[in-house]
């Protein structure tokens, strides 16, 4: 009697298996139950895990250079946590015809609190009084004096995900917002000029793209009222450290939040140990939350490339 054939191999262990690497730091349990089940995906991956590479999950940090997607030339996918692709050549991926995914949505309630949560530190003055306190001088000096969010303005540049999530949360502690954003119709805000939200605001954030000049010189700055609170987590190149420093010595600015640098990671900061400055680590989108989010949906987008589709969220099309 002849011996038994072995069982055929089943479809799923006969197929290819699909490279997926990660370009920046990526937890493997975070993305790896979202990607389809023949996918292989390496975190810290070496030239031959990029030589064979179909999928790549890039982090914010990360440069995807044409020098860098030449060691990928079996790329597919390009899935790019967050929405800024300023770090990706997106000439060099449209000529090998990838796409290039991005996660819209996945990180803008934690923005948001981010910058709200600056926003209102800096108007009540918690710096100023943390450092009063710490230094011993209760009971011996005037205490500071903290500020008001109920009844005052709070002007909001760039009026999408982010931006709306942001004024729900001034209405919700009695602040009147307005708006400015040109290209979207804000029905539940005033949507006004740019001169004119700085010039009645009392607190301004910012939620627009950069790559253009300047957005807030000092020559705008010099129409708001004086103690103006600015917060930036969007690019920064909307507002230089020159004008804000410049801005903050004059009396214009009150106070300073910012998640976002010229160069990062930022060394010496020249705003850096002042009371009336919050600098964080361009970390307000990334909340567990966030981050998980982001994750999944950078896997989501690999996998529908890798089973034939075209990703949901690419580059002009969000």
């Amino acid at each position: 009697m002849s011996a038994a054939s072995p069982a055929p191999a089943s479809s799923a262990s006969a197929r290819p298996r699909s490279v997926v690497v990660a370009l920046g730091p990526v937890d493997a349990d975070e993305v790896t139950p979202h990607l389809p089940e023949h996918a292989q995906f390496v975190p810290d991956p070496g030239a031959d895990d990029l030589a064979v590479a179909e999928g790549a999950i890039v982090r914010a940090a990360f440069t995807l250079d044409r020098a860098m997607l030449d060691r990928m030339p079996r790329l597919r996918i390009i899935a790019r946590t967050g929405v800024g692709v300023d770090r990706v050549d997106l000439d060099a991926a449209r000529e090998r015809g990838i796409p290039v995914a991005i996660t819209p949505g996945s990180n803008s309630r934690a923005v948001a609190e981010g910058a709200f949560t600056m926003l209102a530190s800096l108007i009540k003055n918690l710096g100023e009084s943390h450092r009063y306190v710490s230094a011993g001088e209760w009971g011996r000096a005037p205490v500071p004096e903290a500020g008001d969010l109920h009844g005052r303005t709070l002007a909001v540049l760039g009026y999408g995900r982010i931006g709306r999530i942001v004024a729900g949360f001034g209405r919700a502690f009695g602040m009147h917002v307005i708006a400015h954003d040109p290209f979207v119709s804000a029905d539940d805000a005033e949507n006004v000029s740019l001169e004119d939200a700085v010039r009645r605001a009392d607190a301004l954030t910012l939620h627009l793209p950069g790559g253009g000049s300047e957005l807030l010189p000092l020559a705008i700055l010099r129409s708001a009222k004086p103690g103006l609170v600015l917060v930036n987590c969007a690019r920064a190149d909307l507002v230089s450290t020159a004008t804000l420093q410049e801005g903050l010595e004059s009396g214009i600015l009150g106070g300073v939040g910012l998640d976002v640098f010229e160069d990062e990671p930022v060394q010496r900061h020249p705003l850096a140990g002042r009371t009336d400055v919050l600098l964080s680590p361009h970390t307000t989108g990334f909340s567990r939350a966030a981050r998980r989010e982001t994750v999944r949906m950078a896997a989501v987008a690999v996998g529908e490339v890798l089973g034939g589709r075209y990703p949901t969220f690419t580059v002009g099309d969000a």
